[in-house]
């Protein structure tokens, strides 16, 4: 598996019938790393910050559920591989969770536009989010977000330094008029992604 060129090809997917052997070990596997990759940010936004683990099993889940073999694999890695980070760079899910269907509608309309009000604050530095891809995450109909984003965040060679550093503080912003609010990442957070994401 090349995770040291830190991409998916489909020489790194197993048949169905080798991943069943080791899919519950996988899926405990992710249930801790998530303890380290995900972060809240306010009582409705949580990112879960991708590795090349993630997106593998990613791949894996959806092969699994839809079968759709040698086809499906080309899609999925097209959508997939983007997402692990090349090295110098965070890469982000971001969901906007409301539980209740209508309170949930009223939230994503208000909140249009926010894909451009996330950032990662480093000390000093801003590390604004980029979408992936050319998607578009606020509907030009009517305003409304998408309730799941895709995001990279990326680093100059210092920004890696200061993060792999620990020093200082490093915070997840929303800044969107309508929903304003930062979560700190943790020590382990950062050590962890420093691993897993920077060459």
């Amino acid at each position: 598996m090349p995770r040291d060129q830190r991409t998916i090809t489909a020489a790194d997917i197993l048949t169905l019938d080798q991943y069943n052997l080791i899919r519950a070990d996988k899926r405990q596997e992710s249930l801790l790393r998530k303890t380290l990759t995900r972060v809240h940010v306010g009582p409705n936004a949580t990112a879960i910050f991708e590795t090349w683990d993630s997106m593998w099993l990613q791949i894996q889940e959806m092969l699994r559920i839809e079968k759709g073999g040698a086809a499906q694999l080309v899609d999925e890695i097209a959508a997939y591989d983007p997402m692990i980070p090349k090295g110098a760079e965070l890469t982000a899910t971001l969901l906007f969770e409301v539980e209740d269907a209508v309170r949930r509608d009223a939230f994503l309309r208000k909140i249009g536009g926010v894909e451009h009000h996330i950032a990662i604050q480093l000390g000093s530095e801003r590390i604004a989010a980029r979408a992936e891809g050319d998607v578009q995450r606020t509907r030009e109909s009517d305003g409304k977000a998408s309730a799941v984003h895709f995001f990279h965040f990326d680093f100059t060679p210092a920004q890696i330094a200061a993060w792999q550093s620990g020093d200082g503080q490093a915070m997840l912003v929303i800044d969107h008029p309508e929903y304003g609010h930062a979560a700190l990442f943790s020590a382990d957070t950062r050590a962890f992604l420093a691993r897993q994401c920077f060459a």
